[in-house]
């Protein structure tokens, strides 16, 4: 090795920054640690543990031996396609725009080919109310626009806008419904009462396993 242990981890964390096109930030949210500490790796001060190590390798689909030895090729992306980086939806600042950094809890790659057109982000299934069309802690991508056709399934801001969930789009004349595909979870209708805004259609989701 021609470098020290540190400025191997250093150089290999810059080259998946500039390929990904993510900052400091970005990165401390996918290995689970501060921007800080992030900084300190990048600058060769000090390096991360092999939990973090995994991690970021787990998110980019790569060796760990890329980010901790030298002279290994880390545009192995490049060999099936452009990648890009898609927000995943995380906790909302209530009257805040959705789709904004704030917003964004990580950061998942891919093909930019697989990605369709308009403002894109994921959203996390927590439950399984939509099972078994969309199994639980699936990554749903999401495509902003206002409404969706009945029957198809939105993101759906309940809770006077602070929380996202996923469900069936039902439209019956004046009357729009919620409906999860588990049949062990009620249909929940709009009402004044009970007020909701789609935020966007469902169009794929992926599975981490």
């Amino acid at each position: 090795m021609k470098g020290n242990f540190e400025e191997v981890i250093s150089s290999n964390l810059k080259k998946l920054l500039k390929e990904h096109n993510l900052n400091q930030r970005q990165l401390a949210t996918i290995a689970g640690v501060s921007e800080s500490t992030v900084g300190k790796w990048t600058l060769g001060k000090s390096t991360p543990r092999m939990g973090a190590v995994q991690k970021i390798a787990d998110h980019f689909g790569i060796p760990k031996s890329e980010i901790l030895t030298e002279d290994n090729p880390i545009n192995l992306h490049e060999t099936v396609g452009r990648t890009v980086q898609i927000p995943v939806l995380g906790k909302i600042a209530c009257g805040d725009p959705i789709f904004v950094a704030e917003n964004f809890s990580e950061y998942r790659t891919e093909l930019a080919d697989n990605v369709p057109p308009g403002n894109i982000t994921f959203l996390k299934a927590d439950g399984d109310s939509m099972e078994p069309t969309i199994p639980d802690q699936a990554y749903v991508m999401i495509r902003e626009q206002p409404d969706v056709e009945s029957g198809e399934i939105a993101a759906v801001l309940v809770n006077g806008d602070s929380e996202a969930t996923l469900k069936r789009v039902r439209k019956q004349g004046d009357t729009v419904m919620l409906i999860p595909d588990n049949p062990d979870y009620d249909t929940l209708v709009i009402t004044e009462d009970y007020p909701a805004r789609i935020i966007g259609k469902a169009v794929k989701y992926t599975f981490d396993l």
